[in-house]
């Protein structure tokens, strides 16, 4: 018999210690990182972030930020958290984030797409889903797992194999684990905003205004992190039943 591959007693050991589940949808994660460490680096790329841009001093888009924030904070049920809030001047980035710990920030591009409270609620809804979620860590975590069966893969190819299998590996599985993780924002961020208060049915408008923004812009469903514009659609459609559940409570 032989013996086993001394990477494979190395994965078992990481993915037993890292295991987790994902709030509302349960499903198990795989996750290396402490709350501390993830806070930490929330904290830093929130500074460096903040750092970089222009921080816009517009009152009214400032108090649109913070009402609904605060409301998908309330939601979030993460009193934990340092929950900040900073609008980035910059009308030509549709784009938004919330970092672990609750550090959300928003370009006023994508201002144009959100329309109102509602169609806001839908962006910090998904955005603070991924926080919530993990995501980060999960993805920081899940490329330490990845470098295990990689070296067993690369072990004395040449380097127009090994390239050849580094592609091959992060389109078959880096790239479908990232749209796993989007779609997972959207189905937690509509029980979010329902939770807050908003109509979670407003997802379907706002991701179909995005679709039309970003027409002919995206690249080919399989080799994007995200979901395609119609797959996501559909699906936000199937989990309305029990995000309204939420909203109407």
């Amino acid at each position: 018999m032989r013996p086993s591959h001394p990477y494979s007693f190395a994965l078992a050991v990481l993915f037993l210690a890292g295991c987790a589940t994902v709030p509302y949808t349960h499903r198990k994660q795989f996750n290396l990182y402490s709350s501390e460490q993830e806070n930490q680096l929330g904290l830093q790329a929130y500074k460096e972030v903040k750092s970089k841009n222009k921080i816009s001093t517009d009152r009214q888009i400032n108090a649109l930020i913070q009402r609904v924030g605060k409301r998908i904070a309330t939601a979030a049920e993460q009193p934990g958290w340092d929950w900040q809030f900073t609008v980035i001047d910059d009308p030509k980035t549709v784009n938004a984030f919330c970092l672990p710990g609750g550090r959300i920030a928003v370009y006023t591009g994508i201002l144009s797409l959100t329309k109102d409270d509602n169609g806001l609620a839908v962006v910090l809804g998904h955005e603070t889903a991924h926080a919530l979620a993990h995501h980060g860590a999960e993805r920081m975590s899940d490329q330490t797992l990845m470098t295990l069966p990689l070296a067993v893969l690369m072990d004395g190819k040449s380097d127009e194999a090994k390239t050849l299998i580094a592609d091959a590996f992060g389109i078959g599985v880096a790239l479908p684990f990232s749209r796993k993780q989007e779609s997972e924002a959207d189905h937690i961020g509509l029980i979010l905003m329902a939770k807050a208060g908003y109509d979670p049915r407003g997802g379907v408008g706002f991701w179909e205004r995005m679709a039309k923004e970003m027409q002919g812009k995206a690249p080919p469903a399989f080799l994007s992190d995200h979901p395609s514009d119609e797959a996501r659609i559909r699906k936000i459609k199937a989990e309305l039943p029990e995000a309204l559940t939420y909203y109407k409570n």
